[in-house]
C-alpha cells in the first residue's frame, strides 16, 4: 500500500515570506506543482517509503479552486483547511492507509496523530530558495 502525504498548503506557504500573501492562489500552485516530484520519487531525505507517494493538497480560502495535477490531488476545503485535513486522514486511517502529514500547526499534528497519522515539518516538502530541494530537517 502506498503512503498518502496530505499537505496543509497554507501552512507550508505561509513558512517562508517570500511574498505569497499578494498571490495565494499563485504560491498554492506553485507548490502543488513541486510536490509533483515527491509524488513520483518520495521525499528524499525523508524516513519511509521513496516512493512512489499518493499526495494530496489542502488548500483553503483564496487558495480554492486549484486544479489538480497528475500525481497531485487537491482538496479545496470549503471552511476551515484543518478540519478537511482531520477528514482526509480519518477517511484513509480507517482504509488502513500510513498517512503523513506535512504542518507545524501543533493541534492539527495533535489532531491526526490521534489518527495514527504521521507528521512532518513545512521544510520537509518545502521548495527552497535558491534551487534547493526541500530536504532539511524541520525541528519541532
Amino acid at each position: 500500500m502506498r503512503t498518502l502525504v496530505v499537505v496543509d498548503a497554507a501552512n507550508v506557504v505561509g513558512s517562508v515570506p517570500d511574498g505569497w500573501w499578494r498571490d495565494r492562489r499563485g504560491a498554492a500552485e506553485r507548490l502543488r506543482d513541486h510536490l509533483q516530484v515527491y509524488a513520483e520519487k518520495g521525499i528524499p531525505g525523508h524516513p519511509g517509503p521513496l516512493g512512489p507517494l499518493d499526495v494530496v493538497l489542502v488548500v483553503e480560502g483564496a487558495a480554492r479552486g486549484v486544479a489538480p495535477v497528475p500525481g497531485v490531488r487537491v482538496e479545496s476545503a470549503p471552511g476551515s483547511g484543518d478540519d478537511r485535513i482531520v477528514e482526509v486522514v480519518a477517511e484513509e486511517a480507517g482504509k488502513g492507509a500510513a498517512v503523513l502529514v506535512v504542518t507545524a500547526d501543533r493541534e492539527l499534528r495533535r489532531r491526526v496523530e490521534a489518527y495514527g497519522a504521521q507528521c512532518a515539518g513545512p521544510r520537509t516538502v518545502r521548495p527552497q530558495r535558491g534551487g534547493g530541494d526541500g530536504t532539511e530537517d524541520e525541528r519541532t
